[in-house]
């Protein structure tokens, strides 16, 4: 076989990287939770975004896309998922699917009470943690729960 017929090292080297950026580019387009079938879910997506505001100040009454409460967090990121939620916490608990803690998802809200009244809010991330705005002077950010006293509400898809 003459030299002209053989690949050169430079067409094998072009080949080899096409390979590999195919490779990468597959990676990057399917991201590691959407092979799951939670991330296709709107609380799935909602998680996603609230997550990708950690560090993101806390302002009471602020719905985003900078500042945010607790409710607003959640709003925010329900609506950038396709639902609409109420303003606040307690609208939000009322509007959601009432569900035990031994059925929590991630993806669900997670309300905090006192007596009959829910007063904070926050997106369940799995492992007893919430993604939450908590309070003037913090940040959004990824937190255990802390208390007992939670009840657990469900977003229709």
């Amino acid at each position: 076989m003459g030299a002209h017929k053989r690949p050169s090292k430079l067409s094998r080297a072009r080949a080899a990287s096409a390979l590999t950026l195919a490779a990468v580019s597959a990676t990057v387009l399917v991201p590691a939770g959407a092979q799951d079938a939670e991330a296709v879910t709107v609380s799935g997506t909602a998680l996603q975004i609230a997550a990708s505001k950690a560090g993101s100040p806390y302002q009471w009454g602020a719905t985003g896309p900078y500042r945010f409460d607790c409710s607003g967090l959640t709003l925010y990121s329900f609506k950038r998922a396709g639902k609409q939620l109420p303003r606040t916490a307690q609208g939000q608990y009322n509007r959601t699917l009432h569900i035990p803690s031994s059925s929590r998802e991630r993806g669900d809200l997670v309300f905090f009470h006192r007596g009959g009244g829910v007063y904070h809010v926050g997106i369940y991330a799995g492992d007893n943690r919430i993604w939450h705005a908590p309070k003037t002077g913090s940040v959004v950010r990824l937190e255990r729960i802390w208390t007992k006293s939670v009840w657990y509400g469900r977003v229709s898809d």
